[in-house]
């Protein structure tokens, strides 16, 4: 109280304040009020703390985790809790789409529905070999050839390249007509072992190469039984192609259209054999839609045989599997139709 009354009276007097604030014994006596503005003159400007706007109450444990520990003490649970509380709960949503899942416009089912089955019948008759008719309709083969994917022409051309630079055009030439004609023997020795003509099969089989591939598809020849048809011509007659197929029969008990095929390098799995899985597919609905042919076909097995002698692998066609590619043959006949 006395200090107030002794300001006042000072400052009534013009310029006693100056005077008094300027010797030391005013600057120990009022040391707070000195500091006060030499701090407020000279503090820089403090910036604000983004985290201080964080709302803690709702961040709480996300805070607190990061805050408290050098390193993260995060397990799979609370890593599920966070994203909870950040993200709230995971969307369900239905997967994507497969893609080659395309209808074919002109459907065709492969079991003909109309078609009058008789029963089967035990007695070992000769298979069926109907001759392939000479027609306008185009072949199995040659609809595959022309709608190839650009993907399978670039690999089969630069296949073509690759051994025409190893053996020239000529050599060429003469290593895919023997390929071609080891096919065809190896189909008669075939035909031969089914119509239980030993001694014809035995005459061919002297050729060490197809001899190789006997050798090779011996161990499958034991699972099959009820030969009904071989190197017999088919065609459906609605969506109007045809083919040749090699062999109709029962494998391990379910009537299957078996396709032969040679190769000099290993086929393990189905997929390696490219197109052959729609060719089986192409004559099975073939078959069920001919009139010639008094039964249906629901299986079908691709048999690769190896050159070297090394056992067959046989790839069999389930019926769900032969309906997979049976939608895909429609895609290609569609495809071929287009085009012409």
């Amino acid at each position: 109280l006395v200090g107030m009354q002794f300001l006042q009276i000072l400052s009534r007097k013009p310029g006693s304040l100056e005077v008094l604030f300027q010797i030391p014994f005013c600057q120990k006596q009022f040391p707070y009020t000195c500091l006060s503005t030499s701090v407020c003159a000279y503090s820089k400007k403090k910036k604000g703390n983004s985290y201080e706007q964080v709302d803690q109450e709702k961040y709480k444990n996300l805070i607190h985790s990061v805050t408290s520990y050098k390193t993260s003490p995060q397990t799979p649970e609370t890593i599920l809790e966070e994203d909870s509380l950040l993200y709230g709960p995971p969307a369900k949503h239905r997967p994507p789409v497969k893609a080659g899942t395309k209808t074919p416009k002109n459907w065709v089912p492969l079991i003909n529905p109309s078609k009058r089955i008789l029963p089967v019948s035990s007695d070992s008759s000769v298979p069926m070999k109907i001759g392939l008719q000479r027609t306008k309709m185009p072949s199995v083969t040659r609809i595959l050839q022309q709608t190839l994917s650009p993907q399978q022409v670039f690999y089969l051309e630069r296949w073509k390249q690759k051994m025409i630079e190893e053996l020239g055009k000529e050599g060429f030439e003469e290593y895919t007509k023997n390929l071609f004609l080891q096919g065809e023997l190896f189909h008669s020795a075939l035909e031969s072992i089914f119509l239980s003509e030993e001694a014809s099969a035995r005459d061919q089989g002297e050729d060490d190469t197809v001899a190789g591939y006997l050798s090779s598809v011996e161990h499958v020849l034991e699972d099959i039984s009820d030969v009904k048809a071989l190197e017999s011509g088919v065609q459906h007659e609605s969506l109007q192609y045809l083919g040749l197929v090699d062999c109709v029969a029962k494998y391990r008990g379910q009537l299957c259209v078996i396709d032969w095929k040679t190769s000099e390098k290993p086929k393990p799995f189905l997929e390696n054999t490219y197109d052959n899985p729609l060719q089986v597919a192409a004559y099975i609905g073939a078959i069920n839609h001919d009139a010639n042919y008094d039964f249906q076909v629901r299986c079908g097995l691709v048999v690769v045989a190896y050159k070297n002698g090394s056992p067959a692998h046989p790839h069999f066609m389930d019926p769900d599997l032969c309906s997979q590619y049976w939608n895909k043959w429609l895609l290609r006949l569609e495809k071929y139709m287009d085009k012409k």
